[in-house]
């Protein structure tokens, strides 16, 4: 699963970009996470901003991302600084209403469990800002 809190820069509309897929992400996968954010910001400018995850910061992203500055900026965020990350907010409210204490049988009940509970947070967008608060950053 990956995830993107998506502000607009006067604050006045908050959305999420939820992607999946079987397996991990790597830089060749993420291209296409961004793509599809892409798609869902409707080509809006944006900037993004990211953990310092190995994948970001590959060869394959790299010429990946300069092909994109029309449209995208990223910032890196510190090492280790989880906490400065708003999609961490989403990922332990999914943990701590619908994923939690969950035991299923198969990735496909799990995942559908994780699509009821991101359609509950993009339900409220107030949610999206609380993450983004609860980290200490502004628009």
């Amino acid at each position: 699963m990956a995830a993107v809190c998506c502000y607009t820069p006067d604050g006045s509309r908050a959305r999420l970009c939820f992607h999946t897929q079987p397996g991990s992400y790597n830089d060749q996968t993420l291209t296409g996470v961004g793509r599809q954010l892409r798609r869902f910001l409707r080509g809006a400018p944006a900037t993004l901003v990211w953990d310092n995850l190995p994948s970001h910061h590959s060869r394959v992203m790299g010429a990946w991302l300069e092909g994109q500055r029309h449209w995208l900026t990223v910032e890196y965020l510190p090492g280790y600084a989880h906490d400065l990350d708003p999609v961490e907010g989403l990922w332990a409210n999914l943990k701590g209403q619908e994923l939690a204490n969950l035991c299923r049988d198969t990735t496909a009940e799990v995942l559908d469990a994780a699509q009821r509970g991101v359609g509950r947070v993009r339900r409220e967008s107030a949610l999206l800002f609380s993450f983004l608060r609860y980290c200490g950053l502004e628009l």
